[in-house]
């Protein structure tokens, strides 16, 4: 009986298969491909770097810089984040020899030199095996070294500092025992949770200094000398010039780090930076983080030469390979549309949290109103916002009580939010090195994520140089037009409620105070020079005049001025 019934079952799978091929053959071959699974294995041979045809762009090799905005559309892609599941089910091996920045071989924490408590601590937060950066930057932190760490986003750089400077700390505890400075408030608070976490087991005594914030109540914790005090450049200057017995309190000072060193060493802040230098021990370690470099990093490397040991990871500027990087080209007027349309598809494209990265404070602000008017729920981050303002937005979004976030760049740089799976770069940023600290707020620690740049007709020359800058060219992909544009009405009316409010609110006329304010400021430290010889460059020299010749040189001023007062009289009449 048995053996009747596995012939029966034999049969009946043979038929089956007979049936499947009959339909098989009457379908296309490319539909008979992706049945068989086929089409999977070929896509498996080329991620592996065997397919002639793509292995070069699987490889590492540069890839060309597209020539044109339409010539590499995806036919019906539908957007998607991508799998995760390997990223969170990480094994040991996976840590030995990894590309997003784990450890290359088998050293553990303990091999680092850390103390058992340290390393007990690590495993508690679920480190368990050292990351690239922490195992070549720790131990010449331990040994006295000034180190300089350049490494991607979301690769461990804090921990790289923090754990050697907490090890030192508990060794011999005493205030101030570190400075961190960093370039914005946001991530001088997430900084002193990351150490307040890792330094668990020591009694740490933190103090944040940062602008928007009671500045007396600062004074005073700084003057009761805390373990750690992270700082941006602005407020903890202020307070150093003004107040001469907060200076004593860094007589001792052992470390002093600048996190997203890149942007500390702006030109913006050069006048505080000497100030607070001046008022540090010159026998303090010196330690800089970042995931980009700048001539400003080279010449201080430059400058230490055998002194600071240096860890690059790559060269040039580099984004995580577990980043999905794709691009929408579409028209300027309706992008608040297509922004809207993507928004209400993140619960049926598995996305737990967005960050949506705006130029502007007028344009966040205003978005952050239209949302509103469309009861679609969102935090807003920006400069113009108090700092208990900031915080509480922040505070939304990483306690999930809101999944989406609205900011300008005041947020690119070293937020760490496990749960964001999606960036869109509302605005193309101006500047390429910019993109990539956007697209870094996703994609972390070995984790999935997409990004996603909404280009318009205006933005083709940047997206070009984002890829030149990357070596790594943006997918395009189409989007479903009448599936976006069907929220056109909806969303055109809730933009002119958004835009009545902020008349009622003032907004512009504090936006033109602020902005007094800021090239007041600039004008202080005498950046404002530099713009006026540019627009005096473009001026004739008495040298042009002699080689065009004066006359025609003043013919060609007034025919300039001539078409410039034509264009403006043909936009008043079409205004009329």
């Amino acid at each position: 009986c048995l053996w009747s019934c596995v012939c029966e079952v034999k049969l009946i799978l043979l038929k089956s298969n007979c049936i499947l091929f009959r339909l098989l053959s009457t379908k296309p071959l490319s539909f008979q491909i992706r049945v068989l699974g086929l089409d999977s294995m070929k896509r498996s041979r080329r991620e592996n770097g065997d397919d002639d045809g793509h292995g070069d762009e699987q490889g590492g090799g540069k890839n060309k810089i597209r020539e044109g905005a339409e010539s590499r559309h995806s036919q019906g892609y539908a957007l998607a984040v991508p799998q995760t599941q390997e990223s969170h089910q990480r094994t040991a091996a996976d840590d030995r020899e990894d590309s997003d920045g784990t450890a290359t071989d088998s050293k553990t924490f303990d091999d680092l030199g850390l103390p058992e408590w340290a390393v007990k601590t690590c495993r508690e937060l679920g480190m368990r095996m050292p990351r690239r950066v922490q195992q070549r930057c720790i131990p010449p932190v331990l040994e006295g070294r000034h180190v300089l760490g350049i490494d991607e986003t979301g690769s461990g750089k804090t921990a790289a500092f923090a754990l050697p400077i907490l090890h030192r700390l508990a060794e011999h505890p005493f205030g101030v025992f570190a400075l961190v400075v960093t370039p914005t408030r946001e991530l001088a608070f997430q900084l002193a949770e990351q150490f307040r976490a890792l330094g668990s087991a020591v009694h740490l005594r933190i103090t944040v200094v940062v602008g928007g914030m009671d500045m007396l109540k600062q004074a005073k914790d700084l003057v009761a000398r805390p373990h750690l005090v992270i700082a941006t450049p602005g407020r903890i200057h202020v307070l150093l010039r003004d107040n001469p017995d907060i200076s004593a309190v860094f007589s001792r000072t052992k470390f002093l780090v600048l996190d997203e060193a890149d942007r500390v060493l702006d030109v913006c802040f050069q006048e505080e930076l000497k100030f607070i230098f001046q008022c540090l021990p010159e026998n303090r370690q010196n330690l800089l983080f970042s995931a980009t470099t700048t001539s400003n990093l080279q010449k201080l490397r430059e400058h230490y030469q055998d002194k600071m040991y240096v860890y690059e990871a790559y060269e040039g500027f580099k984004t995580v390979q577990s980043l999905k990087q794709q691009a929408i080209f579409i028209p300027k007027k309706v992008k608040d549309v297509y922004l809207m349309h993507i928004l209400s598809k993140m619960e049926d494209m598995e996305i737990r949290s967005a960050i949506v990265f705006i130029s502007t404070c007028r344009d966040c602000h205003r978005l952050s109103l239209m949302l509103e008017v469309l009861d679609q729920e969102a935090a807003a981050l920006y400069s113009f916002k108090s700092q208990t303002q900031r915080l509480e937005a922040l505070h939304q979004f990483k306690s999930g009580k809101v999944s989406i976030l609205l900011a300008t760049d005041v947020a690119s740089r070293g937020l760490d939010i496990a749960t964001v799976d999606l960036v869109i770069n509302y605005d193309v940023p101006r500047f390429p090195r910019d993109y990539i600290h956007r697209v870094g707020r996703t994609a972390r620690a070995g984790r999935g994520g997409l990004a996603l740049s909404l280009v318009t007709q205006n933005d083709v020359e940047l997206i070009h140089e984002i890829e030149a800058l990357i070596e790594k060219q943006l997918e395009m992909i189409e989007y479903k037009e009448s599936e976006a544009l069907s929220l056109m009405k909806k969303v055109f009316s809730a933009k002119n409620v958004a835009e009545m409010r902020m008349i009622d609110d003032g907004f512009e006329e504090k936006a033109k105070e602020r902005k007094k304010q800021k090239l007041k400021m600039l004008a202080e430290k005498g950046l404002l020079k530099k713009n006026k010889r540019r627009k005096q460059s473009k001026e004739f020299s008495e040298e042009g005049k002699e080689v065009f010749g004066a006359k025609n040189v003043e013919e060609m001023k007034t025919k300039t001025e001539n078409t410039k007062r034509f264009v403006k009289e043909k936009k008043v009449k079409r205004k009329k």
